[in-house]
């Protein structure tokens, strides 16, 4: 258990960073062509981690955690990635934390993991975080309209779902055994970078523009780095190792770890913001009792 919240809270960092990191990267990629660049760049980093290993999976475990890719990172991070340049950091992570709630009822439903009555308190003060951060005002309507800003808040949303169902899978297919946690990340990785390989065809194939004053290779290497290899296998070792509500609550401590890094972003969290990671925080304390 202490290890699996130790990579959990691990996990959460290193997607705090990355997240950062990727906001900051000046790019005219959509957010699936960046989403499949990462991918292939962190499938490339993992692959030798993983060579000589034994694979004992069984096909239904493999299934599950190509359904998991496919859901959790190819649709999840696409949407994330898109709800990210819309709101920033902290409010796109606010948002995201609401992924114990519902990881936690599918898990209750699927897998027989039944929270206990202080962790449905926890579930609903996360809840009530990003109901706080989904009604919070536009920071800067000149630089993203209200309009977008909307639309980021759903997209937001559907990243917690489609993240909240690749966790469920993924955790499933862990519980069966057979693949350590970096061999599974593989797995959902190449799913992941299979389903977005079409966009390919459509990235461009030399510079469009005036080239930015700093180079990008090294902030989009870093955030790879930092949020697809080591937060993805520091995430498959905590659902290893927790039940999926836990996991997740423990995942969604990033909104906090965001607060210092807002200022950095232009964004003034105000009240509702640090009452919304308080309550996060709250509610994360009381789901891993």
């Amino acid at each position: 258990m202490l290890t699996g919240a130790l990579a959990a809270l691990a996990a959460a960092l290193c997607w705090t960073l990355a997240s950062s990191l990727w906001r900051r990267l000046p790019t005219s990629l959509s957010a699936g062509q960046l989403n499949l660049l990462k991918n292939g760049l962190a499938v490339l980093l993992i692959l030798p981690l993983t060579a000589g290993r034994p694979w004992q999976a069984s096909a239904a475990s493999l299934l599950m955690l190509v359904g998991s890719g496919v859901l959790g990172i190819a649709a999840g991070d696409s949407l994330y990635f898109a709800a990210l340049r819309r709101l920033g950091t902290r409010r796109t992570l606010t948002l995201d934390a609401g992924g114990p709630a519902v990881t936690a009822v599918a898990g209750m439903v699927w897998l027989a993991e039944v929270p206990q009555a202080l962790q449905w308190l926890g579930l609903a003060l996360i809840t009530a975080a990003l109901v706080l951060v989904g009604v919070q005002s536009p920071v800067d309507q000149a630089e993203c309209p209200t309009g977008e800003q909307r639309l980021g808040v759903l997209m937001a949303l559907g990243a917690l779902l489609c993240g909240s169902g690749g966790a469920l899978l993924s955790r499933a297919a862990l519980r069966a055994g057979g693949l350590d946690p970096l061999q599974s990340a593989l797995v959902r990785l190449l799913a992941a970078a299979v389903v977005l390989l079409p966009l390919l065809r459509r990235l461009p194939l030399g510079p469009s523009g005036p080239r930015p004053l700093q180079r990008r290779w090294p902030l989009g290497l870093l955030a790879t780095l930092l949020g697809t290899t080591a937060g993805i296998a520091l995430q498959q070792a905590a659902l290893q190792r927790l039940p999926g509500g836990l996991a997740v609550a423990l995942l969604a401590t990033a909104p906090v770890m965001a607060l210092p890094l807002a200022r950095w972003e232009g964004d003034r969290p105000g009240w509702q913001g640090w009452l919304a990671a308080l309550l996060a925080l709250l509610g994360v304390s009381c789901v891993v009792v």
